[in-house]
């Protein structure tokens, strides 16, 4: 009997904690994963798999792990792993993206990974006869679009802000004109940060990305005689626009609720914040946690490059990837999550989960922290699935 889900992207923040969330479910799962240049893929799953062991004190039964790569035709799976897939896998999870803003064309990144790598998926379900599959989309395939995006609206004829928004809005278009599946579910995760208890995160994105600057730029400032780093920077928005940011541990926990219930499949899902982030509230926390304060908001008007100081020239450069979206964000309408979630509201990025996430890009000196080692490296492990792990 088929009693395995193939799972794609849990080397990323949000499939690392799907690999976590599932399986303390009991959820049987087999991992395509790629090698990197210094660790087999069964490698890279373990350490991830270690590090949930060491944090949950007890140790998790093990994933079957498969080396592939969802660019390559058949997900560059050799025959035996194929018909491994064949004989125990009966649904896909597909979380597997890249989140690159722009390529120089459709042949590289985001586009191979988003777009290709997904239709490579929906070929190798076809392939496989797996006819349920749960596909990670984003809220931002609603593009520029403005006001309440429902979960049942895709394609309004929205322009887009960038090549990622795009290859992942005709990724998710790809899906669901498929006529090869008898069921579709779509997650669709607005901006995620780190986790809300621990802080931790397994990449510098979105929220850390501003964190690390305001971080590196602070501590070159000296205290007052008051005690106080006073910041002489401008910010060109009203700092009250909205920014739908949203933990990633209660991602994959509302995710791991959507997929062990039978009866929210086949819907689609906004994972959005109940109360968005503002850049007032991100700069008050800053300053309560620095003691600094000083930066001022321009009302959006766009500062004068000839005028900008030193540090408003280094700060607008690290920040210009995200220039496009300097205007408030939409609103996400949440009616189909509610429905399974209700008693799983989404924690509100508050002071204290701000500072925890300070605390730990500094602890981890913003990703260049060496990490840990792994034990017993998966060495012959790459044949061990969840259910015989636990054995």
């Amino acid at each position: 009997m088929k009693h395995c889900t193939l799972l794609t992207g849990a080397t990323g923040l949000i499939g690392r904690y799907l690999l976590r969330d599932l399986t303390l479910a009991g959820e049987s799962l087999c991992v395509v994963a790629r090698p990197s240049k210094r660790e087999l893929a069964v490698d890279r799953i373990e350490a991830i798999m270690q590090m949930w062991d060491r944090t949950l004190g007890r140790k998790l039964p093990r994933p079957r792990v498969v080396e592939g790569e969802v660019t390559q035709p058949g997900l560059g799976l050799s025959d035996e792993d194929r018909a491994w897939v064949s004989r125990h896998c009966s649904r896909i999870l597909h979380n597997a993206a890249i989140l690159d803003f722009y390529g120089p064309d459709r042949s590289g990144e985001p586009w191979q990974t988003n777009l290709h790598g997904t239709q490579n998926l929906l070929e190798f379900c076809r392939e496989q006869k797996l006819r349920d599959l749960h596909y990670v989309s984003t809220a931002y395939v609603c593009g520029n679009r403005e006001g309440m995006i429902l979960e049942s609206e895709l394609d309004c004829g929205q322009g887009f802000r960038n090549d990622y928004e795009e290859s992942k809005f005709l990724a998710e278009q790809t899906v669901r004109q498929s006529t090869d599946l008898d069921q579709l579910t779509i997650y669709r995760p607005a901006v995620v940060a780190g986790d809300s208890i621990t802080g931790y995160t397994s990449t510098y994105h979105g929220l850390y990305l501003y964190l690390k600057m305001i971080d590196t730029v602070i501590r070159q400032i000296e205290p007052d005689a008051d005690g106080v780093r006073r910041v002489k920077a401008r910010w060109n928005c009203t700092g009250h626009e909205l920014r739908n940011v949203i933990p990633v541990d209660w991602v994959a926990a509302a995710m791991a609720r959507l997929f062990l219930t039978p009866a929210a499949h086949g819907g689609t899902y906004h994972l959005a914040p109940l109360q968005p982030l503002t850049p007032r509230r991100i700069i008050a926390y800053v300053d309560s946690y620095y003691n600094s304060a000083g930066l001022e908001f321009t009302g959006g008007k766009p500062l004068v490059e000839e005028e900008m100081t030193a540090l408003e020239r280094e700060g607008y450069a690290v920040m210009s990837i995200y220039a496009s979206y300097a205007t408030t964000d939409p609103r996400f309408d949440m009616a189909n999550l509610t429905r399974f979630t209700a008693d799983l509201p989404c924690p509100e990025i508050d002071e204290a989960m701000v500072h925890r996430f300070i605390r730990y890009g500094v602890e981890d000196r913003w990703g260049k922290r060496r990490p840990s080692s792994i034990v017993a490296a998966g060495l012959g492990n790459v044949g061990t699935d969840a259910a015989t792990a636990a054995k």
